[in-house]
């Protein structure tokens, strides 16, 4: 588990840009925002790609970092609503096995990993809030290169799809996979990554089965997603309610609850029994399509 991608960039801006929310946005632009963040949140695209460049293509102009942030908590809720049993039993169980100092315990090492794998993520957020403050507008953040990395990450999931083992089912995953999984997961920080695909693709390398990477994708995803929305949330309250666009955020929230919930029930039983390929020629033809509206005109490089 684009990429939850907010692609995670956005915790490195926390509190810095509250006021990125549109007021002006309409409860229908919101809600196919949520959809989109949703839908694109879990699928290894970029949910950060298409929120910006989707409202981008139709003339509503970007919605910003504060307001893709918050509806992740959409999204985050859509994971804890989706693995609760699994989140309760790996909890439960890493508690327990750490009283009695069973640190061999499958659950307490995937545990562990999860958390030391948001360490990374974490980390680089802050690194980024202190050396670049203005990331928001920064040429990293611009559709050109959102573009160009869309391919890149096509590539580089093709190349996992060709040469990965798939052999490695979740009861095998441990300590190692997490600490792995979550240093690509900070690759998300770039616009256009994509969490979800970076740690897919991680994954894959690492011999995981599909349904495996993907499963222990949304897991890791928890703890980082959760922090920036809640974070960001954080700074649009400290503007003052009255600042605060309710209706639409609402609305957003409702849209990325339920197409994140249905986005993850989808592929992990996608790729029980699917490649990755229908990804790699989609994000493909997005970067090249980015590209070819900014080249003659069609799209502003924003």
């Amino acid at each position: 588990m684009d990429s939850m991608t907010v692609d995670f960039w956005q915790l490195a801006q926390a509190q810095t840009q509250p006021e990125t929310l549109i007021s002006t946005m309409s409860l229908f632009q919101a809600i196919v925002l949520g959809i989109v963040q949703g839908l694109t949140e879990f699928l290894p695209i970029s949910s950060t790609a298409h929120v910006k460049v989707v409202p981008v293509m139709l003339g509503w102009g970007d919605p910003g970092v504060a307001f893709t942030a918050v509806i992740q908590l959409g999204s985050i809720a859509a994971i804890l609503w989706y693995f609760w049993d699994d989140l309760v039993q790996v909890s439960v169980n890493m508690w327990r096995a750490g009283r009695k100092a069973d640190f061999d315990h499958p659950d307490f090492r995937l545990g562990l990993g999860i958390l030391l794998g948001t360490v990374p993520i974490v980390f680089f957020g802050l690194l980024i809030k202190v050396l670049i403050p203005d990331f928001d507008n920064s040429p990293l953040r611009n559709s050109t290169t959102i573009a160009a990395v869309s391919i890149v990450m096509a590539l580089l999931l093709a190349g996992a799809e060709m040469v990965g083992a798939r052999q490695r089912g979740f009861e095998k995953l441990g300590m190692k996979d997490g600490i792995l999984m979550g240093l690509a997961e900070a690759l998300a920080l770039i616009p256009g990554v994509s969490r979800s695909g970076s740690t897919l693709t991680a994954g894959l390398f690492m011999g995981l089965e599909r349904s495996t990477a993907a499963r222990f994708s949304f897991l890791l995803g928890v703890p980082a997603i959760t922090l920036a929305g809640l974070v960001e949330l954080k700074g649009l309250l400290d503007t003052g309610l009255d600042a605060i666009a309710w209706i639409p955020l609402i609305g957003g929230l409702v849209g990325a609850v339920v197409s994140s919930y249905l986005a993850i029930f989808w592929l992990i039983r996608f790729l029980k029994q699917h490649s990755t390929w229908v990804f790699v020629w989609y994000r493909l033809a997005f970067g090249a399509v980015i590209l070819l509206a900014i080249a003659t005109g069609r799209m502003e490089n924003l």
